[in-house]
């Protein structure tokens, strides 16, 4: 039998009826200073327009993919179930909300680094790779 997740005692429909008040409690420190200010900076004009963006996707009235920029967003429980793809510099990363990311970022979600994988050193590199055969 499969558990079921719960978000500081709270289940997934349950988790999409609260509202951001009463969230604010259950989310770290960092999280609930950042959403406690959202009047002033936290709620900038691209976060604005994401928020009204996950609206119209969660009404269906959404024609296209929903891609932001914006990395510093805190995952909130009605966003939940949706597709956003998310920035990393270099191309957008598609990221599925569930509901063990409430209270992250989304850009914890979209890596922005890779593993650095070395080759062989090349011609000239060093004074033994002279004399490395070339094919």
């Amino acid at each position: 039998m499969v558990r079921e997740f719960k978000f500081r005692g709270y289940n997934q429909d349950q988790l999409k009826s609260i509202s951001i008040e009463s969230l604010l409690p259950l989310l770290n420190a960092r999280q609930r200073r950042s959403l406690n200010k959202r009047v002033g900076k936290y709620m900038n004009g691209q976060k604005r327009t994401l928020r009204e963006e996950i609206k119209l996707a969660r009404d269906g009235k959404l024609k296209n993919k929903l891609k932001t920029h914006v990395r510093d967003m805190i995952i909130l429980p009605d966003m939940i179930g949706l597709l956003i793809s998310v920035h990393n510099g270099k191309e957008f990363f598609d990221v599925t909300i569930k509901s063990e990311m409430v209270g992250h970022y989304l850009g914890e979600y979209a890596i922005t680094n890779k593993r650095v994988q070395h080759g062989s050193p090349g011609v000239g590199s060093s004074r033994s790779s002279l004399y490395v055969p070339l094919k």
